[in-house]
């Protein structure tokens, strides 16, 4: 990075309001949220809701590559970074969309368990199975296939529901 480059950090105020901070050792949908996006980012993470130690060490190297205060935590500032800077590997999605990405998308939809039709068009049936695919992930159920559900989707995971974490007091 050059001397003279500024980092634009991302202000607090373009988070979701819905978007709480999230420790280490939290478990839950925000948990899967995060590592999604940082799944979106490159770093290769298993989609569990479990904020474990991997998931830390990769939040913190997200915070450090973007000049962001490193300690781990999710917090306004990193939700807000990890919204504005994810590189889609392909473009966003929606309806009235057709091509060769379309007909990808359809198979993979398919492979998930939903029973469309695959032509390369996106029309009301494949918007419909991406927002059941979107609402089963914990996504923004919107039908429109950005960064982080093509992620999501390229990993045919799922989210477990939220469970309480056994510690070595409960046992």
């Amino acid at each position: 990075m050059d001397a003279n480059q500024t980092i634009d950090k991302p202000h607090p105020d373009k988070t979701a309001a819905s978007d709480p901070t999230v420790y280490p050792w939290d478990i839950g949908a925000k948990v899967a949220e995060v590592q999604e996006l940082l799944r979106a980012h490159g770093f290769h993470l298993i989609l569990d809701g479990d904020y474990g130690w991997k998931t830390e060490a990769a939040v913190k190297r997200y915070q450090k590559r973007h000049g962001l205060r490193v300690d781990g935590v999710v917090g306004s500032q990193t939700w807000a970074s990890l919204r504005q800077t994810i590189k889609p590997r392909t473009r966003p999605l929606g309806e009235g969309c057709s091509g060769a990405d379309v007909y990808e998308l359809q198979g993979l939809l398919r492979i998930a368990g939903f029973a469309i039709k695959r032509d390369g068009f996106f029309g009301a049936e494949t918007k419909s199975a991406v927002v059941g695919f979107q609402r089963h992930h914990h996504l923004k159920d919107d039908g429109i296939v950005n960064a982080v559900t093509w992620a999501v989707l390229g990993e045919k995971l799922t989210v477990p529901q939220q469970r309480k974490r056994k510690t070595w007091l409960s046992r």
